[in-house]
């Protein structure tokens, strides 16, 4: 579900390359803990693991955990009630059975994995939780060291269950990013892809300020536009579209309308750019760079992010272990090297430095 098409090598100069090592790159949203693959291992089928991230350069990676998908999932509507695709896969790759019907331990175990990850290989990756953590990884970086910061958010509120002290438990676990909504309306308020519209109810509201407080990163890809009006109209923090593209570029219900993008911008916040075709209409390297210029002509370059949706059921043109390609395309179409170093992880290394504790 998660293929890599077929395809000859793509281009990288040997500027690109030099310029690539240079690079801190960091990535809003692989969804990579909810497949059965260790990720301390390099695999041939996905497109993330920590050997490929680290041939890709990449510092910082932000895994999400999905809990719940709807059947028959599309980017236009879906019922809150439809059967869930998450249940089955649990059950197949034997996930503990207290999350075979909580999402809740669902959001639990697969921060535990990442937990697990880093216990057994410290050297090559560091749980993110503060802007301490965050800085110790940039210097171990500057001093030649491999590592990498992984950062834990949720796809969606609804593993909260309606029950606040939730975010607080899963906090506590290591979580640093909410997403408000994924395919489906929630307790939160409604999805861009759900039957609603609706903007924050009453829980969704109070899980929105209580995140605030506690400097999580919140992130707006999936809610309707009301939520996000709502949102902004609430908080003060930069806010974050982990995984998207732009709608005048690529018209589709997926890519929020530019007005509103503008607005998200407007907070300091970033957006990030995702590599499939469904946001970008071309998910080329010279595609997703054409797509990275259209949210730099429209927000400007301090709010361009990369937000890959790794791992995310989406088929893309590269994995990340080739991220090498992209910084090609970008020197080859004209972009500044300052705005090649704030898009590739300058803004994200901002926001979170900003946000967290």
């Amino acid at each position: 579900m998660n293929s890599v098409k077929s395809h000859k090598p793509w281009p990288v100069s040997a500027e690109a390359r030099a310029l690539h090592q240079t690079l801190l790159i960091g990535d809003w949203h692989a969804d990579s803990l909810l497949w059965d693959r260790n990720l301390l291992q390099r695999s041939d089928y996905g497109q993330v693991d920590f050997p490929r991230l680290r041939e890709g350069n990449v510092a910082l990676q932000v895994f999400t955990a999905v809990t719940k998908s709807p059947s028959g999932q599309n980017y236009h509507a879906n019922s809150k009630d439809a059967a869930d695709n998450i249940t089955p896969l649990a059950i197949a790759q034997t996930w503990p059975v207290a999350s075979w019907s909580s999402l809740y331990e669902r959001a639990l175990y697969q921060v535990t994995r990442l937990k697990n990850y880093a216990d057994k290989a410290p050297e090559q990756l560091t749980l993110i939780r503060t802007a301490a953590d965050i800085k110790a990884v940039v210097s171990a970086r500057e001093q030649g060291k491999p590592l990498i910061g992984a950062l834990m958010g949720m796809e969606g509120g609804h593993p909260l269950e309606g029950n606040i002290e939730n975010l607080d438990k899963l906090y506590n676990a290591g979580y640093r990013l909410i997403g408000l909504q994924h395919f489906f309306d929630n307790e939160l308020g409604g999805s861009l892809h759900g039957t609603s519209n609706a903007g924050l109810t009453p829980f969704g509201r109070k899980v929105v300020l209580r995140a605030a407080e506690k400097n999580m990163i919140i992130d707006l890809a999936h809610s309707s536009p009301q939520v996000v009006k709502d949102v902004l109209a609430i908080t003060a923090q930069p806010l974050v579209v982990s995984h998207s593209g732009i709608f005048s570029h690529c018209q589709v219900k997926r890519n929020f309308p530019d007005a509103l993008m503008k607005q998200i911008a407007a907070t300091g916040g970033v957006i990030g750019i995702g590599y499939w075709k469904d946001v970008t209409c071309d998910d080329t390297p010279a595609g997703i760079a054409r797509t990275i210029r259209s949210a730099i002509d429209l927000l400007g370059e301090d709010h361009v992010s990369l937000g890959s949706d790794f791992d995310g059921a989406v088929a893309t043109q590269f994995d990340t272990s080739e991220l090498a390609a992209l910084t090609h395309e970008m020197l080859r179409q004209g972009f500044s090297k300052q705005e090649i170093h704030k898009v590739m992880g300058g803004n994200m290394l901002r926001v979170l430095l900003q946000i967290l504790p």
